[in-house]
């Protein structure tokens, strides 16, 4: 099997990443950074007539008709520049909730007690879990109009790491919520997991870029006469971040094309680290710069500090891989297990 990217797949990759670089280059990232991460509507707005959020659906409803192993890819753009909002929550929402798919809705998810990202600025809440009415499978609850309005008059806003995602607590409002207005036919466990592997995506184009300024500012920040990046500590630091970026890679081109829930734990998992260690050496190499305000390095930590603890955590995921291993255990070496049926674990918002 071929598992290299398709031309197709790198021009849309290519696309993206030209569309991003004039959208939202680095003046305004640090322009949203000053408005404390409040949304661009008429950026998100782009994004839906670019076809991000109707990406995976099918023509015939308005989209575009491509994958999981395509939205990876514009997720990893996303990630790269540290595109803000909650992207994930409104792509999954594309057909569920009017207006996704067009980018003229803004739509975050709840999941787990993890804190809620742009709640104030949303125009639908994906309640993804919540219990079923007798006889229907579970789902993701979406809260409009009233709903929504009593859902964001409960919630309290709490600090965030990150400057670019403001965050309320809605852990005791999730457990009373008001009645939804509608009840998408989606199994929660697949937003779940969708999710996941899409933070993770995003993970990846952090860790990416992370790696790419490190090298970069290695090369022409110069000590004693000579680049910083002739130093064996740094060219070992670089090769680190090289060296956790493309497994990562792999396993999250890889989970997207099965769409295995334990692949995509692993994925989460590898990304998640990649992303954090990653932005660590980064703002190492960089010296008292890298903590300073005005560099960038900073927002890609705590970035990736917050995706982390999204939708699929470390620990549900190591979770996850060892109740797998434990059941591969039991079977005969000779068979195999596809389909096997995983525990759902996780949240984030």
């Amino acid at each position: 099997m071929d598992f290299q990217l398709s031309d197709d797949q790198r021009a849309l990759r290519s696309g993206m990443r030209d569309l991003l670089g004039a959208v939202f280059d680095r003046d305004r990232l640090r322009a949203a950074v000053e408005r404390g991460g409040a949304l661009d509507r008429s950026l998100w707005r782009e994004l839906g007539a670019a076809g991000f959020f109707a990406l995976r659906l099918p023509e015939e409803a308005g989209g575009v008709g491509l994958g999981l192993p395509e939205a990876v890819l514009l997720f990893e753009e996303a990630g790269r520049v540290l595109l803000p909002g909650p992207l994930v929550a409104t792509h999954l929402a594309a057909g569920l909730v009017k207006g996704a798919a067009e980018g003229e809705a803004v739509v975050t998810a709840v999941a787990g007690d993890l804190p809620v990202a742009h709640l104030a600025e949303a125009d639908a809440v994906l309640v993804v879990g919540a219990e079923p009415p007798a006889g229907e499978a579970p789902g993701a609850e979406s809260l409009t109009g009233e709903a929504l309005r009593a859902f964001v008059a409960a919630a309290r806003p709490v600090r965030s790491m990150d400057p670019l995602t403001p965050l309320h607590s809605a852990r005791a409002v999730a457990e009373r919520a008001p009645a939804a207005t509608e009840r998408t036919p989606a199994h929660a466990g697949r937003f779940r997991f969708e999710a996941a592997l899409l933070t993770a995506a995003e993970q990846l184009g952090s860790a990416a870029r992370t790696t790419e300024a490190a090298v970069q500012h290695a090369g022409s920040r110069e000590q004693f006469g000579s680049p910083v990046g002739a130093f064996q500590a740094v060219k070992h630091l670089c090769a680190d971040m090289l060296a956790r970026t493309e497994p990562a890679r792999a396993a999250v081109y890889a989970a997207a094309v099965t769409g295995d829930p334990v692949e995509i734990a692993a994925a989460k998992l590898l990304a998640d680290e990649a992303a954090v260690r990653n932005a660590r050496d980064c703002l190492q190499i960089h010296g008292g710069m890298g903590f300073t305000w005005e560099a960038d390095v900073h927002l890609h930590l705590k970035r990736a500090w917050l995706r982390a603890a999204s939708w699929l955590t470390g620990a549900g995921a190591e979770e996850l891989l060892a109740a797998d291993l434990g059941a591969a255990g039991r079977l005969p070496r000779s068979s195999a297990a596809p389909g096997r049926p995983v525990r759902e674990v996780g949240g984030g918002g």
